[in-house]
């Protein structure tokens, strides 16, 4: 492992194998289907989130564990190609996460995976330096403690904390104290606050835990982020959609490199949906990392979705 130096963005959470397997559609009970092909590529999380920051020019750093299979060879060796510098470690006997994802020819992934607990990440295997020594830390939250613990170095040496939530894992109050900017799935708010109107549950959600701001990601319907004072918008972008793995992913990616770029929350939004979009026009969890440019192109003339929020109606 390389000794720390100051990067951008340090990544602390999932990486996975996915196992990426096109169908004409999703198989019905009992029947059977043909598919295609089987791809094996690097996914993730965190992992895949900052694999992005890595190629668009930022200086980054993960933190995770492997088994000690070919997929983490894999991994390792993905991690070395890209220049991310990488803190891996290793359980012994242990296979890596795998993901069996099927991809129908909509574009809509179904995920099936497996987690061994000898992969979960303790906090004693955290170096405050990793952390701190940083302008942004991305969390998903899977290793909850872990991530709690990060998020506490990261918010007591000024670093914002980024969190990526798809689920509510035990003992996740601990980490969200500590959240800067929750960019959650969209049913998650509700879920924590019992309130399915994200109006609602968004300002609750900042207001409970003293995040500088809530968001859902809403898919074709686009972002919605409440920052204390206002709601922002952001319209989902119309691409001719391959495999929609990922997607999230790149979106919290997007999201972290405007935040790092100082710009306005409304660009952040947009450029984190066009990265997203893009992302979808190619199989796997990294397959659609399009450059700066491209995301730029479709930022100025890409078609959208139709709204899912009439911003005139947010108050």
């Amino acid at each position: 492992m390389a000794e720390s130096s100051k990067v951008d963005v340090v990544g602390v959470g999932l990486n996975a194998t996915d196992t990426l397997i096109p169908v004409a559609h999703y198989p019905a009970r009992g029947s059977k289907v043909e598919f295609r092909s089987a791809n094996i590529l690097p996914g993730g999380q965190v992992a895949t989130a900052v694999v992005a920051c890595q190629q668009w020019g930022l200086r980054t750093r993960y933190v995770g564990k492997l088994g000690d299979d070919g997929a983490a060879a894999m991994h390792r060796a993905e991690f070395a190609r890209l220049g991310v510098e990488a803190h891996l470690f290793t359980a012994p006997g242990c296979p890596s996460q795998q993901a069996f994802i099927l991809v129908d020819d909509a574009g809509e992934r179904t995920v099936l995976w497996k987690r061994d607990t000898r992969l979960t990440l303790r906090p004693e295997e955290l170096r405050r330096e990793w952390i701190t020594e940083s302008r942004a830390l991305h969390v998903d939250g899977h290793d909850t403690a872990a991530a709690a613990v990060a998020a506490g170095w990261a918010r007591a040496a000024g670093v914002p904390v980024i969190a990526d939530l798809d689920e509510i894992y035990p003992g996740v109050e601990a980490l969200l104290k500590n959240i800067s900017y929750l960019i959650t799935s969209r049913d998650i708010p509700g879920r924590l606050m019992e309130e399915p109107d994200l109006r609602k549950s968004l300002p609750a959600l900042r207001e409970r835990f003293g995040c500088r701001l809530t968001a859902a990601t809403l898919g074709e319907g686009g972002a919605l982020a409440w920052d204390g004072t206002q709601f922002h918008y952001a319209t989902a972008f119309r691409v001719k959609t391959v495999d929609t793995t990922g997607a999230g992913d790149i979106f919290h990616a997007g999201f972290i490199y405007g935040l790092l770029q100082g710009w306005a929350l409304q660009r952040q939004l947009d450029f984190a949906c066009a990265a997203a979009a893009l992302n979808c026009t190619a199989v796997g969890a990294r397959g659609g990392i399009h450059s700066l440019e491209a995301i730029e192109q479709v930022m100025t003339t890409g078609a959208r979705h139709p709204q899912a929020y009439e911003t005139s109606n947010l108050t």
